[in-house]
């Protein structure tokens, strides 16, 4: 048995083909098909979508849930799927509340005048059942800052390139783990400031041989490159930036590939493989969450705060300052997203109005609308988690544990009203007929 073969990839694959009677007749071991899997925030495509999958349509506490597990501490981190097992990430209190000290006034953050020291946790979990496989201690310590009454210690979700586990925590550190728990190498990145303390939240992204880092905060801010094998640094870029919570995105076009930054006073994009800016594009407000997408050599990033705002960008020709040009594709002043990020689903790009039950569709080429803004009746809370899409329909998940399914169509008729008895703030993970929904005290499996 190969090495390969003894992963928990390994063993997916292998099982797959001894039950689907298939024959390999090459040299390689065949891996999974990439787009039939979910081992990063936003899934295979980085846009929300899952091609491969046909989750359930309907469900309830009673109704279409495979497992349903209790989940240590808090995270608002969302799961991830590598072959077999689930992972995710979490921030568990230990030991006796303590009065807190925090850098920054609580504010309008957590100030009940008391913390904890928390350790900091990656787990794997089966897919089959949801029995923890294993669990790993990254971190413990007090936290520096107090963080928001609606965030969590543990915002950014993990990634995976189907052989090793990306862990970044931000002030805690960036970890590689492989895929049975062992850490194989550990970077400290420093301590990071938020704005008004509302805590860290941006994702690794891994490509090719690169783990790619954003670092904006109240401080020195830097995108940075890192051999994803060995964790040494490959290339690191300042940025001219406070503090953002978007996730890179990383972006080929005309042969080339580059990296797509979306923050407060410049939406950027980066040479892959140095780091150098290429482009840079003014047009977005205050307290970027918002994560980028692409389609067609446009990028199209926007976000809500003080004022709404979104931009598309064409990637051709595009070098220098980009604002005021014929390189702006559209702009939109209002119905933006703020926390959740847009669901590019074939030639229609849907996102959230703030953090709101407005749902927007619109052409991502040229950003006319595709009908009516439509409200999702049955959500009455703020919508933090970002839309995902499969089998022609659209998964809306709020806070108040209510997912709005909808057909993906011109009509975008609502197919279930589905609640559940949690509160949900995480993004949900798609695979095969699986959507994983991680709530604040549950992680659900919802399957036919």
């Amino acid at each position: 048995m190969t090495a390969f073969a003894r992963t928990p990839l390994g063993r997916f694959v292998v099982t797959a083909l001894v039950l689907g009677g298939a024959v390999l007749h090459c040299q390689t071991p065949a891996g999974p098909d990439p787009t039939a899997t979910w081992m990063n925030w936003r899934g295979p495509l980085h846009s929300g979508v899952a091609p491969r999958a046909d989750p359930p349509v309907e469900w309830t506490e009673t109704k279409n849930v495979r497992w349903k597990k209790p989940i240590l501490g808090k995270a608002h981190s969302s799961p991830i799927v590598v072959g077999g097992e689930v992972f995710m990430i979490s921030a568990v209190p230990v030991g006796e509340a303590v009065p807190a000290v925090f850098d920054q006034a609580p504010g309008t953050h957590d100030n009940t005048g008391v913390t904890h020291r928390h350790q900091f946790i990656v787990q794997a979990l089966s897919r089959k059942n949801g029995s923890e496989v294993w669990r790993r201690v990254l971190k413990e310590e007090f936290p520096h800052e107090g963080g928001h009454v609606t965030g969590s210690l543990a915002s950014n979700s993990p990634t995976s390139d189907g052989e090793r586990l990306y862990v970044f925590l931000g002030s805690r550190g960036l970890h590689c783990l492989d895929l049975q728990g062992r850490e194989l190498w550990r970077r400290d990145l420093g301590r990071m400031d938020t704005l008004h303390a509302h805590g860290e939240g941006s994702s690794p992204v891994v490509h090719g041989d690169l783990l790619l880092v954003c670092w904006d905060h109240e401080g020195d801010s830097f995108l940075q490159a890192f051999d994803k094998r060995t964790g040494e640094s490959r290339w690191r870029t300042a940025r001219d930036e406070k503090t953002s919570w978007s996730t890179p995105l990383v972006v080929e076009h005309a042969g080339k590939t580059q990296i797509v930054v979306s923050a407060t006073k410049r939406i950027r994009g980066y040479n892959f493989l140095t780091g150098t800016q290429l482009w840079e594009c003014a047009g977005l407000t205050d307290n970027v969450v918002s994560s980028p997408v692409h389609r067609n050599g446009i990028v199209v990033a926007g976000n809500s705060y003080y004022q709404q705002a979104m931009v598309a960008i064409r990637l051709d020709g595009a070098k220098g300052d980009l604002t005021g040009t014929d390189r702006v594709a559209w702009k939109l002043g209002r119905l933006t997203p703020y926390v959740s990020s847009p669901l590019l689903y074939g030639d229609t790009l849907y996102f959230i109005r703030h953090n709101q039950n407005v749902l927007s569709r619109l052409d991502p080429d040229t950003g006319q609308p595709r009908g009516e803004p439509l409200r999702l009746d049955g959500i009455r809370d703020f919508i933090f988690s970002s839309p995902v899409a499969a089998a022609e329909r659209i998964y809306v998940t709020a806070r108040d544990g209510v997912t709005v399914v909808l057909k993906h169509d011109r009509g975008n008729a609502v197919l279930a009203v589905n609640r559940l008895d949690d509160t949900f703030s995480a993004t949900a993970a798609v695979v095969d007929g699986e959507l994983y929904l991680r709530g604040e005290r549950f992680l659900y499996c919802l399957a036919r």
